[in-house]
């Protein structure tokens, strides 16, 4: 599995996971804020760029994950935290090491099947995907996600770099993810964020993984979209991780 680190020399281990389309730079401005006191490990999930694994399944990329944890970081960790696929990948390792980790934080997560999304993203992409190497669609779709402008160069470099194949992929996965029955045995300190202004479907999903989670707290995030809160707002995101820690 590749990753970037912050703060090596610190013992207390952060695992964050990007959102899909995305790579580790969607936690940068969090790492530099917490390297000082924390060792923060920021895994490129498979289908990535930068990662050279194609993309398969959730459980599978949750299974790596979890192997990388105990074979390099003594099986458990203080935090872990993920965006939209990042963290679904995220439920999906704590339904199955209920003890892997203190807390988590999960953000913007969809947990409601939809078989319809499903059949339209192999079809949509099969007939839009050579343009995403042309800049003014490039901008035009980052313009949609609503990240901060200077993550411009990164998002098209990383996107143009990313294989048809493993975005079908992990856009469908995404699409259809359900929380399995092991995460109610999950041990772990749980905060659920979720965008004032995101779809309803969101917004379901993150009361479904609240009630779930015996030990979660959920908080509606005003004015804010998919995804804003750990790129754009890197300071109040940062500040959250610690009222949780400390």
């Amino acid at each position: 599995m590749n990753y970037v680190e912050y703060g090596k020399e610190n013992s207390d281990v952060i695992i964050l996971l990007h959102g899909g389309g995305l790579s580790w730079w969607n936690y940068k401005e969090v790492a530099e804020r917490l390297q000082t006191d924390y060792h923060v490990v920021l895994p490129i999930l498979d289908g990535h760029a930068g990662c050279d694994k194609q993309f398969t399944t959730i459980e599978n990329n949750a299974l790596d994950i979890i192997e990388f944890v105990n074979s390099k970081l003594g099986g458990s960790v203080l935090m872990m935290g993920g965006l939209s696929l990042g963290g679904q990948i995220l439920l999906e390792i704590l339904s199955q090491r209920k003890d892997i980790c203190k807390y988590a934080i999960v953000e913007s997560v969809l947990v409601i099947p939809s078989k319809f999304t499903y059949s339209m993203i192999k079809p949509a992409f099969g007939s839009c995907y050579g343009l995403i190497k042309y800049k003014w669609f490039s901008k035009l779709q980052f313009k949609s996600l609503r990240i901060k402008s200077n993550l411009f160069d990164e998002y098209y470099k990383d996107t143009c770099a990313i294989r048809k194949s493993d975005m079908i992929a992990f856009l469908q996965e995404n699409s259809v993810y359900s929380l399995k029955d092991g995460i109610g045995e999950c041990e772990a300190t749980v905060q659920i964020y979720v965008g004032e202004k995101e779809k309803q479907s969101m917004k379901k999903s993150a009361k479904i993984i609240h009630e779930k989670l015996q030990d979660s707290f959920i908080q509606v995030l005003p004015n804010m979209y998919h995804g804003e809160f750990s790129i754009n707002h890197a300071d109040d995101y940062v500040r959250k991780l610690l009222e949780i820690v400390k």
